[in-house]
């Protein structure tokens, strides 16, 4: 009878990996910490870490730096393929429905939460989004840096955008590489010299980084925006993005 116990159990766990595995993989999350042996691993990550796994077997990630492609689960692996048909395994340690530990080298084990994702149009993880996130690989016009910071202000519309859909209390504005600075009734442009590290890697060089912020800055002087009164604070930023980034088309 113990034996019997035993193996039924032991079904039931391999049963409950495999809904796991295909009910919980497949959604946003967020990196929160590091543990194993974070103190030697030199990491970018921050709160604003993500890895979007969609049901249809595409993926986005920004891990430090963005990347895309498509994902399929090995054994206990997240098997990614990126946009460079480059392979990256990140073992899964452990997953729930909101919580998930992948280790990374050297024995770091990164904890991240699940969120829900959003279609297509309003995901602000998307591609699409995004492209402000893929660095430059040569000189850009001054119509390639509008581009830029127009998808910028996408980004940020969608991303108040699925805040508001899914009533979250409150969401990371300052962890996100951006040349603006988000408060709670607005928003404002940062100096240069206190730029975040990886907006500037976006850029091709210090000229071009040092363009888009004039250009923001043109943009928001010469641009009226009309802050929305009535509603909740993510309709007022979901309103202000989009006429800011309407400002760069």
């Amino acid at each position: 009878m113990h034996v019997l116990r035993m193996s039924t159990f032991i079904l039931l766990i391999g049963l409950i990996a495999c809904r796991l595995n295909k009910a919980h993989i497949s959604q946003l999350w967020f990196y929160t910490t590091l543990t194993g042996g974070a103190a030697n691993h030199n990491s970018l990550m921050t709160p604003a870490s993500f890895l979007s796994l969609k049901p249809d077997g595409t993926y986005t990630r920004d891990f430090g730096q963005f990347d895309y492609g498509a994902w399929r689960l090995v054994g206990e692996q997240i098997s990614l393929v990126n946009q460079e048909h480059d392979t990256i395994n990140l073992k899964v340690q452990y997953v729930t429905d909101n919580h998930m530990e992948l280790a990374l080298d050297n024995k770091v084990i990164a904890d991240f939460d699940g969120f829900p994702t959003a279609g297509t149009a309003l995901d602000p993880f998307s591609v699409a989004n995004n492209r402000w996130r893929i660095a430059a690989t040569k000189k850009e016009t001054d119509a390639e840096i509008r581009q830029r910071l127009c998808n910028h202000c996408q980004f940020w519309e969608t991303y108040f955008t699925w805040a508001l859909k899914n009533d979250f209390s409150s969401v990371d504005v300052r962890s996100t590489p951006t040349l603006l600075t988000i408060y709670g009734n607005g928003f404002g442009l940062k100096p240069y010299a206190e730029l975040p590290a990886t907006w500037k890697f976006y850029f091709y060089d210090e000229e071009d980084c040092q363009k888009a912020n004039r250009l923001m800055e043109s943009a928001i002087q010469r641009h009226q925006i009309t802050w929305a009164s009535s509603g909740s604070k993510y309709e007022m930023f979901i309103s202000a993005f989009h006429q800011l980034g309407q400002s760069f088309k």
